[in-house]
């Protein structure tokens, strides 16, 4: 009765806690940015293969990341302050992309090129990124702290469902992310690309303070 307990307790913590860092619409429109004219089953394909990655990065992270930090002596503000850095680059290279209306080849992207591109930087980054990976040790730590090693099974089981359902949430943003944005203007689309771009970097900026500040409490 307690693993089930524990696995119905942390289905909608993990959900919860990486839905708004996953920001599956937010981050569709940036992945339209980087597979422009390319077909819908295309990109239903390239939406199945980064959810895909998305959970299992996630889940391993959940699983092996607070060891592997620890083998090779990281902390996890580094962490946050060298995946801020990648974050809020990204953010500030998008910010300042210029309009593909006026730039656009009209030619869609090879096979080739958009593999290349799957894992980065459509996985990581943009889909689960630094702030993904901080959400996911903690979750973890507390997934960690149940006790029996089949209480903690249990709980890790839980989060394991949770990133599944988040997975599909994933896929069906980027899978139908060209359609909603159909639904817009041009003028619109981008406004909100910009948007987003920007929240991209600030949310990169508040991941490096956020490690700079536990760095500091180390040395006061």
């Amino acid at each position: 009765m307690k693993a089930l307990r524990l696995v119905l307790d942390f289905i909608p913590l993990g959900f919860s806690a990486l839905l708004p860092v996953l920001n599956p619409i937010g981050s569709a429109m940036l992945f339209l940015q980087f597979v422009p004219n390319v077909d819908f089953e295309t990109t239903k394909n390239l939406a199945r293969r980064i959810a895909v990655n998305a959970v299992l990065f996630l889940f391993i992270v959940q699983i092996t990341g607070a060891y592997i930090l620890r083998f090779f002596g990281i902390s996890l503000p580094i962490v946050q302050i060298a995946g801020g850095l990648v974050l809020a680059s990204m953010g500030w290279s998008l910010l300042t992309k210029p309009d593909p209306e006026a730039h656009s080849s009209g030619v869609a992207g090879s096979p080739d090129s958009l593999d290349d591109r799957v894992f980065y930087p459509l996985t990581f980054p943009i889909t689960a990124g630094p702030g993904c990976i901080v959400v996911a040790l903690t979750l973890s730590a507390h997934a960690s702290e149940e006790g029996t090693l089949v209480n903690t099974a249990f709980a890790h089981l839980g989060l394991l469902i949770a990133t599944v359902l988040l997975g599909f949430v994933v896929y069906f943003s980027y899978a139908y992310a060209d359609r909603m944005a159909a639904k817009l203007s041009h003028a619109v689309s981008q406004g909100i690309l910009r948007v987003i771009s920007f929240i991209l970097l600030c949310i990169g900026g508040e991941i490096i303070w956020n490690g700079i500040q536990h760095l500091l409490k180390t040395v006061s």
